[in-house]
């Protein structure tokens, strides 16, 4: 509902309008009680109205408070379909595109690929560089070999776990920087009960089945808490932190987490190893 100039006054349903006495005038029956949303208002904090709020439309207005257009909730599902994907797209390291899938072109999909995985192949390079220093505790211990590929791959997936959770609860408002200690707090205890959780088992697997002598098991299984551990806090503290500085959450998630987790499990690893080992 407007007035002579336009200005957004309130709105009515049509159940209302079906139900009410005809001699009743819309300015009796209509809610002032609106929410609208102005012309320059990002379109991702106007589906996260219409999710919030339950609503079928939602009204534009100018600097006036003027009307001048609806968002209807097909317009935001769209939206939203295509928020989305570019989200999924960033998270495994793609730049977004609007073409579908079988609309592009092989070098497109090159293009749109290509420079994460460059990044990501350069950052990689810390981790050839971690082992290569210690290539000579490797010779000494070889079987510490057989269980790098399980702890960089637990501590990626661990990683990956707290920061998409962290990243779809910031995409949906419950979450903002202010909130960075608790979450700090709430994924440190799920890091200490998964870490000593999959340890337990993992040492039980090291002495039953692989025979391992305990100072190596005990090597593995100290290193695989510590990487759950800084993997889970990374997660959550690396896409909080880029937001605030205004880096898209996205991009932080999976592969580049995970690729800092690979260094810092090996750097843990490797420095266990030596104090419990006396590795040089």
């Amino acid at each position: 509902v407007t007035d002579n100039v336009r200005h957004l006054i309130g709105y009515v349903t049509i159940r209302t309008i079906i139900l009410s006495d005809e001699n009743t005038t819309i300015e009796e029956v209509m809610d002032r009680n609106i929410i609208s949303v102005g012309t320059m208002e990002d379109q991702e904090t106007v589906v996260n109205l219409f999710a919030k709020y339950d609503l079928t439309v939602l009204p534009v207005v100018d600097n006036d408070t003027r009307l001048v257009g609806i968002v209807t909730v097909d317009d935001a599902i769209d939206v939203l379909q295509k928020e989305t994907t570019e989200d999924f797209e960033k998270m495994a390291a793609i730049t977004p595109t609007d073409k579908p899938y079988l609309k592009k072109t092989a070098f497109e999909i090159w293009k749109s690929r290509i420079p994460w995985l460059l990044i990501l192949m350069i950052s990689a390079t810390f981790t050839g560089m971690i082992i290569q220093y210690f290539e000579g505790a490797l010779k000494t211990y070889v079987i510490l070999t057989a269980y790098i590929p399980m702890l960089m791959d637990t501590g990626g997936n661990s990683g990956s776990q707290s920061s998409v959770t962290v990243i779809r609860s910031m995409s949906l408002n419950e979450l903002e920087f202010g909130d960075i200690v608790s979450v700090v707090w709430k994924e440190f205890r799920v890091a200490l009960m998964s870490g000593v959780t999959l340890a337990l088992v993992h040492f039980v697997k090291l002495i039953v089945i692989d025979k391992t002598g305990i100072l190596v098991a005990g090597t593995v299984c100290i290193t695989l808490v510590l990487t759950v551990f800084i993997a889970k806090l990374v997660g959550c503290i690396f896409p909080m932190l880029s937001k605030k500085i205004g880096f898209d959450p996205a991009v932080m998630a999976s592969p580049f987490i995970t690729t800092i987790v690979d260094a810092i499990s090996l750097l843990i690893y490797f420095n266990i190893a030596s104090a419990i080992l006396g590795l040089g």
